[in-house]
């Protein structure tokens, strides 16, 4: 039984990374990205088994991300080779702030050419929650093959977990990102927000009164992550009540990966409970979140999300501030 099976995009993150002393131009470093891959790898680097269900182009890239997510324990059976396209790459430079701009090489990219037939049924119905995004639903036959695999998880009984991860260069409009991100909606049980996604799913910009939305649709817990001042969480078992829940200080290299790293934090927590999302408690999802800070706040402090992915030992050292 896998913890946590994540289905969705792989990729490379060309980071930049200062410039040629000689020339003045831009220098980029590769690495292995991409959300869902990202909260597989938190998951697998904490411990837990997690495995990867999406695409890679039949070239060096691919090569590369699979042997990533092998090196660090994340199962594999469900990554295929696409030899007519080319593995998505995001070209990432970095503000003052350590903030991304992003920039897409995916016209098409392997990861939107996934189809139903791509997905082994075992990890379906052998994973305790299936985690996706958006970014799998920006296309077809992706979107179509998303659907498929929420829809096989849920019923084998699976925990569904969401992260709409915005990314409004990847669609054709705003309202058909608004339309299809909250199509979903009704299928998840857990989901994470960031504070600038609030009004894009549910009409409202703030954080309190987004979350309460999302409790009202059903969904069992709701976590909005709020930047430097930690996230906010609110559980259906306490619906009128939320708590947010501080950050650790921490010296920013690289933002990239950081509200993954945050979110496979919190879903290992999840899985290892037993629980449901419906069924904790705001203590216990309070819980969760101070853990999923204290991974993020170790995986910003390195460059390039799954390399920067902390262990146990490490975020148990954060946790009891000896790091």
């Amino acid at each position: 039984m896998f913890d946590v099976t994540a289905l969705g995009e792989v990729l490379i993150d060309f980071t930049e990374c200062g410039h040629n002393p000689d020339t003045g131009m831009a220098l980029f470093e590769r690495n292995p990205g991409g959300a869902p891959a990202n909260v597989a790898a938190a998951v697998s680097r904490l411990a837990g088994r997690a495995a990867f269900i999406g695409k890679v182009g039949e070239d060096m890239h691919g090569a590369y991300l699979k042997k990533t997510l092998d090196e660090i324990g994340v199962d594999t059976s469900g990554v295929s080779v696409d030899a007519g396209a080319f593995t998505t790459l995001a070209f990432v430079s970095l503000e003052p702030s350590g903030e991304r701009v992003f920039s897409f090489a995916r016209k098409p990219g392997a990861d939107t050419r996934l189809t139903a037939e791509d997905i082994p049924t075992a990890l379906l119905t052998g994973s305790r929650i299936l985690h996706f995004g958006s970014l799998s639903l920006t296309n077809e036959p992706a979107h179509s093959a998303t659907l498929y695999a929420v829809a096989m998880a849920k019923k084998a009984g699976a925990i569904i977990s969401y992260d709409p991860n915005d990314r409004p260069l990847l669609w054709d409009s705003r309202e058909r990102a608004r339309k299809v991100m909250r199509s979903v909606l009704p299928q998840v049980d857990v989901i994470k927000i960031s504070d600038e996604e609030t009004e894009l799913l549910t009409g409202a910009a703030d954080p309190e009164e987004a979350s309460r939305r999302l409790i009202e649709q059903g969904i069992g817990c709701v976590v909005v992550t709020l930047g430097a001042k930690g996230a906010l969480v609110r559980t259906a078992a306490q619906a009128e009540q939320s708590e947010i829940v501080p950050g650790f200080a921490s010296k920013v290299a690289d933002t990239t990966g950081a509200g993954d790293s945050f979110w496979g934090g919190f879903l290992y927590q999840i899985a290892q409970s037993g629980k449901r999302p419906g069924e904790l408690t705001l203590a216990e999802a309070a819980q969760f979140a101070r853990f999923g800070n204290a991974v993020a706040s170790l995986c910003v402090e390195k460059r390039g999300a799954i390399p920067a992915m902390p262990d146990m030992d490490t975020v148990r050292a954060r946790l009891e501030g000896r790091a």
